[in-house]
């Protein structure tokens, strides 16, 4: 078996947790973790006795099956008399710790995280239950100085953090290009500029990058101040089709409380069911509770393209996880890891059999 997964390059293990921190955060939406709301319980019987789940979630349009599964009720709606309680954060390691301390049951999370904090505590502390997001990234460039994959040599290119999801992805397409770049300092033959989404706007509008590899809404809000898109992500995978967002549980929860779990998933297929069936609608929904938990909405030149990017999907893709995994260890950024057991889709493959639907495979990485 592999030896566990390990950052390899030095001042990198003590970093993880920051370095991760960007991994969903777009546009400044969120802050820190914040308790939104607890959500009238319907009426009925409490699921497994149990008074309330704590879920976590980004105000993020990533995390979109969770912003509508909560707008609209249609999670609660399956926990009958157990209420929801959801938080917002904006860095996948503070959910993680919410997480390993309990402050969260569940949570939606990208899958930089997801791994890191899978392999920092020896895969004791999370599950992989279940998919939410496929897509959403992006390559947008300064169409003045860019206009095609050869003019980036010698160009700054923002990613979000060093480590995190975008910036393996955009290091391992440098490397497929025949270029070189040293990971730890973005100095090479393009220059990656690590720099938060929040700020990414404002640092391609100065001319402090002249482009970015990075997540909706900013891509799509790059593209309103001017950027072009020059690659969509999801071009380089199989049926253009990779994970972004998760739906993770604590081990100790799960086992505890299995049926919450359950009814969790039968809503969260319920949601990604309804808004694959109304996506205007559920856009609508989606910003709505954006503009309840941040304050503003998303105008429609952002959140339109954006909204499109972006795929719904059950399915956690776990072959594509363990593909990023594998681009972090090529990058230099990992050593390889085992991530045996990180995956227990048995509830997600219950309640679609429920639903006549066929089961998800965890890539041979979930638990026997």
């Amino acid at each position: 078996m592999p030896a566990t997964r390990t950052f390899l390059r030095r001042g990198f293990a003590a970093a993880a947790v920051p370095l991760l921190a960007v991994v969903l955060t777009a546009c400044g939406y969120g802050s820190q973790a914040k308790d939104d709301s607890i959500a009238p319980a319907a009426k009925g019987k409490k699921t497994g006795d149990l008074d309330t789940v704590k879920i976590g979630y980004f105000p993020n349009l990533t995390h979109a099956t969770a912003l509508v599964g909560d707008q609209r009720g249609i999670i609660q709606k399956e926990l009958g008399g157990t209420k929801v309680s959801a938080s917002t954060f904006n860095a996948g390691p503070s959910e993680i710790e919410a997480l390993n301390a309990g402050s969260i049951d569940i949570g939606f999370i990208g899958p930089s995280p997801a791994i890191n904090g899978y392999v920092k505590s020896k895969g004791e502390n999370l599950r992989i239950i279940g998919g939410s997001a496929s897509g959403g990234v992006k390559l947008v460039v300064n169409p003045k100085k860019i206009g095609n994959v050869g003019d980036l040599k010698g160009k700054r290119i923002a990613t979000p953090q060093l480590g995190n999801t975008q910036d393996v992805a955009f290091l391992n397409w440098i490397a497929e290009q025949g270029w070189k770049v040293d990971a730890q300092t973005g100095k090479g033959d393009v220059f990656v500029v690590r720099t938060e989404n929040k700020v990414t706007p404002n640092a391609y509008l100065s001319g402090s990058v002249d482009g970015a590899w990075v997540p909706e809404p900013t891509a799509s809000k790059l593209v309103s101040d001017g950027a072009k898109v020059l690659l969509d992500e999801s071009d380089l995978w199989p049926d253009k089709k990779f994970v972004i967002t998760n739906i993770i549980v604590s081990q100790t929860f799960l086992a505890e409380h299995p049926e919450v779990v359950e009814a969790v998933l039968r809503g969260t297929v319920k949601t990604n069911a309804w808004i694959n069936a109304n996506p205007e609608e559920a856009k609508e929904a989606a910003n709505a509770k954006l503009q309840e938990l941040t304050g503003k909405p998303l105008p429609p030149e952002v959140i339109d393209p954006a909204w499109k990017s972006i795929r719904f999907t059950d399915d956690p893709l776990a072959a594509t996880l363990d593909a990023q995994a594998d681009h972090a260890v090529r990058t230099g950024l990992l050593q390889q890891p085992d991530l045996a057991g990180i995956y227990d889709l048995k509830p997600l493959n219950k309640v679609l059999a429920a639903e006549g639907r066929p089961e998800v495979a965890d890539a041979g990485l979930g638990v026997k």
